[in-house]
């Protein structure tokens, strides 16, 4: 398998991993200014669209979305070309980028909403939702005092912490990162099942034989799922692979028909 490795999956292979050590070891800031984050915050630029893909949280991230690239990659190289391929890549890595980009936008705004209501008409019972809504990012302390609240709704000090309690969670929310190059891998995901559909492909978990058409449509439907729940305690941005999985499946469609192009 190795021995087949194609020269744009083994430089892409090259980079995020020279990327993740320099990173892990040498200059850890690397993470904080290449990872994409929210439009609005102020650490956000705009080539995180393009350098996000090149981080990842750590070892077992980086490796799932390498080892996706090593097993899906070479075919799909010597069967587009490498010029395909990498377009491929990046496109679906860039534009996964900035569809979750939209999606964040959307979701904070829907958050900040929630808190002004809140501001301007501060009760108990918004607080705990919004507490429920955003647990993730709570500690234990924070459901003590939606119960000391709601017991003293009228007591000024406690609006105050509700209100501050809110304030800051939205600034954290607005400056959550995103890396990895999980949305371009499932941009040559949907590539491979929408090339070579029927081709047999071994699962680890469970050891089974499954086809590449079916081992993609779970995982996008799987994709959905989470999209659709979205559970705060969930650090996946599903959003992201759902995004890949559009985009190279449109890249794909339209080179399929387009026959002079393709071959």
């Amino acid at each position: 398998m190795f021995r087949n490795i194609t020269p744009i999956v083994q430089n892409l292979l090259l980079a995020n991993v020279v990327l993740f050590l320099v990173s892990a070891f040498i200059f850890p800031q690397l993470s904080e200014w290449f990872a994409l984050y929210y439009i609005h915050s102020p650490y956000f630029k705009p080539f995180q669209f393009l350098t996000y893909m090149f981080m990842h949280a750590d070892f077992w991230h980086l490796f799932s979305n390498m080892f996706g690239l090593l097993i899906f990659g070479p075919l799909l190289e010597q069967f587009l070309g490498p010029k395909k391929l990498l377009t491929l890549w990046m496109v679906c890595g860039i534009g996964s980028g900035i569809l979750y980009s939209g999606y964040t936008a959307y979701r904070m705004n829907d958050l900040e909403t929630k808190v002004a209501v809140f501001q301007n008409n501060p009760d108990p019972e918004t607080f705990n939702k919004l507490v429920v809504e955003n647990r993730g990012f709570f500690q234990r302390t924070v459901f003590d005092f939606v119960d000391d609240y709601s017991r003293n709704p009228d007591d000024p000090q406690k609006i105050s912490q509700a209100k501050q309690t809110l304030d800051a969670i939205v600034d954290i929310q607005g400056n959550v990162p995103m890396v990895g190059a999980s949305g371009a891998l499932f941009g040559i995901l949907i590539a491979f099942a929408m090339l070579f559909p029927n081709t047999q492909l071994f699962l680890l978990f469970p050891p089974m034989p499954i086809k590449a058409k079916y081992l993609v449509l779970f995982y996008g439907l799987y994709t959905i799922y989470n999209v659709l729940v979205n559970n705060p305690l969930d650090n996946v941005a599903h959003f992201a692979h759902l995004s890949g999985l559009l985009i190279g499946g449109v890249l794909v469609y339209r080179w399929k028909k387009d026959r002079n192009s393709f071959y």
